[in-house]
């Protein structure tokens, strides 16, 4: 594609993103106004209401997650192997759709462990949803098109999460804790979105022709250039740290913050997140994704080392709504930046390959935040500052490991995709 080409597309902005953009973004707006009223407010459920220990609830995370990227894994490469990425995508969300029902029957936490581990099963939609977005878009274009669907899922997340807390807000005289009602009217409610989600992309996507040689995939790296593996390490790095965000909801509560404040604090989050995945996603096309990556993974260091140090629940408030700085500069700039560097053919396994990472790594993430937070067996752990100084230290690790290699790796992708 010519420059000028590139520069007319870039003027025309969100305007001209492709019809599976749009649909893809419409149900991830969807799904996401379903799970996160249920998903922020689980921990509370799981230690307000059924009496979960920390470690209990990190166990639950990391196992979910970890079933995640398994699903993206296979999903991805059976998504190159097919070379198709809509039904499989769509498969997945129905599956979590499916499984939310089970969340208000729950009277145990091995109850909704299993509900959450199904829920987790339907993630197997990723790597095919990201593939056909990139699929479906110029490289020109790429971060507008990742950035405009991160904000639509974002979106989705602020509605969903305004939702939730007009439902505690109605049911409950009292917020300081979340009650077993309360919980089950936030599920019944987000029943009626995911039904939405899987009927977008069912009726609205379409598949897209993959270019380049046909060849029987694998679930491998060997098949990948050394710019996808630096990524994937240095990426390793990070999320070692990244324990999940179901802490800072407990940490928040700890610091005296009630249900409500907590899903206002959630809202503000999003608000940030959805405001600036749009133009973070523009500004990569410009200057380039891991500049803007190594800001957003910055911004979680100096956030996380907030959250080690705050005093007050109002100071874990404002951090947590600074916290969207990070998702918005990173999630869809990340996903662009896989796309950058491998090829069309491979995207579906690569996206797969990342996504699992992630999830992969939340496991022992969040059991590490667990015990540095609250021990185990006779270790008493660090309390609740641990976590977050520990996450504080590894981005910052991240961060500079993707700078210095930030000449190299963008040589090493321009010549993989010359």
């Amino acid at each position: 594609m010519s420059d000028e080409s590139v520069s007319v597309q870039q003027r025309a902005g969100w305007r001209a993103l492709p019809r599976n953009v749009w649909a893809a973004s419409l149900t991830s707006f969807f799904m996401d106004v379903s799970s996160e009223m249920v998903i922020n407010i689980l921990p509370l459920f799981l230690a307000n209401v059924l009496g979960a220990r920390i470690g209990v609830i990190g166990l639950i995370e990391g196992i979910a997650e970890a079933t995640a990227s398994l699903m993206k894994v296979f999903s991805g490469w059976l998504s190159d192997r097919l070379r198709a990425r809509k039904w499989l995508a769509v498969a997945g969300y129905g599956i979590s759709t499916l499984a939310k029902p089970f969340f208000y029957v729950a009277n145990s936490w091995t109850t909704v462990m299993a509900a959450r581990w199904g829920d987790r099963v339907g993630k197997m939609r990723t790597a095919p949803r990201d593939a056909l977005i990139a699929d479906s878009i110029d490289e020109g274009q790429r971060g507008l098109a990742f950035g405009f669907h991160r904000a639509a899922d974002t979106g989705g997340a602020v509605l969903g999460l305004v939702i939730a807390f007009l439902v505690v807000w109605t049911t409950q005289s009292t917020a300081l804790k979340l009650g077993r009602g309360t919980f089950r009217m936030v599920v019944l409610f987000s029943l009626i979105p995911a039904v939405l989600a899987v009927l977008s992309l069912a009726i609205g996507a379409r598949e897209v022709p993959i270019k380049g040689r046909r060849r029987a995939p694998s679930l491998s790296l060997k098949g990948f250039g050394t710019p996808f593996k630096v990524l994937l390490l240095i990426v390793c790095i990070f999320e070692l740290g990244n324990s999940s965000d179901a802490f800072l909801v407990l940490r928040a509560q700890e610091r005296g913050l009630s249900v409500l404040s907590v899903l206002g604090m959630l809202i503000a989050f999003n608000l940030v997140y959805a405001l600036l995945s749009g133009p973070a996603g523009a500004w990569s096309d410009r200057i380039g994704r891991r500049r803007i990556i190594v800001g957003g993974w910055i911004a979680y260091s100096l956030i996380y080392l907030g959250f080690a140090l705050a005093g007050a629940g109002w100071q874990v408030w404002g951090l947590f709504s600074l916290y969207g700085v990070y998702y918005g500069l990173t999630f869809g700039t990340t996903k662009a930046l896989v796309a950058d560097i491998v090829r069309p053919a491979q995207r579906g396994t690569a996206y797969g390959v990342y996504n699992a990472t992630l999830g992969l790594l939340d496991f022992p993430a969040s059991l590490i935040a667990g015990v540095l937070w609250q021990g185990v067996g006779r270790w008493k752990g660090f309390g609740p500052s641990a976590p977050f100084a520990f996450g504080a230290m590894l981005a910052l690790i991240a961060a500079l490991l993707m700078a210095l290699w930030l000449p190299r790796l963008r040589s090493m992708a321009e010549s993989s995709s010359a």
